[in-house]
């Protein structure tokens, strides 16, 4: 977990595209948390149960749950895309239906902080008020989602997410290899 931390603050400092899924937006929720916000001891709740900073916690319906199998949040859920965002960009659409599987979420506690310390919540559920989605827009390329669009994806159609991540890169790449020469 912290190697994926530190692979984010490189990415994010250094301008590197990233597009996290799932554990992978929550690292980059904790690392942003961490490393801009001044939130040293961010985490999640799912690696240390007893956080004094559970950034990323277990959703408040879930924590009554003793018996797990297949009780966590499954299926497809709306998202309210956030106009002008990069998400908003991606999918030219103001609401989407994206598929879920998890138990921790990004905790609302923290919500105004990471606001107004430079981090959006681009896609929310507006029947939970769940973060979806998360960006920072100084950064080319930071986009985290919740949820998984590998699920929505084929060979045939790529879901946008992944399309837009590979163009992102080309264009890092491109612009890498123009200074370095």
């Amino acid at each position: 977990m912290e190697g994926k931390i530190r692979a984010v603050q490189y990415a994010r400092e250094n301008k590197i595209p990233v597009f996290g899924i799932c554990l992978g937006m929550q690292c980059m929720v904790i690392e942003y948390g961490r490393n801009v916000l001044g939130l040293k001891k961010a985490t999640t709740s799912e690696i240390n149960p007893r956080s004094e900073e559970p950034v990323i916690d277990m959703m408040a319906d879930q924590k009554k749950i003793i018996n797990k199998g297949g009780t966590m949040r499954l299926g497809a859920y709306v998202c309210k895309l956030k106009e002008g965002s990069l998400a908003h960009q991606i999918y030219g659409e103001e609401s989407i239906k994206e598929r879920h599987r998890h138990r921790y979420e990004f905790n609302n506690d923290y919500l105004e902080q990471y606001h107004q310390g430079g981090m959006i919540t681009s896609g929310m559920n507006p029947k939970s008020g769940l973060v979806e989605i998360v960006e920072v827009p100084d950064h080319p390329h930071f986009i985290g989602v919740q949820f998984h669009p590998e699920l929505k994806s084929t060979v045939a159609n790529p879901h946008p997410l992944f399309v837009k991540m590979v163009s992102a890169s080309l264009q890092y790449s491109k612009t890498k290899n123009n200074t370095n020469q």
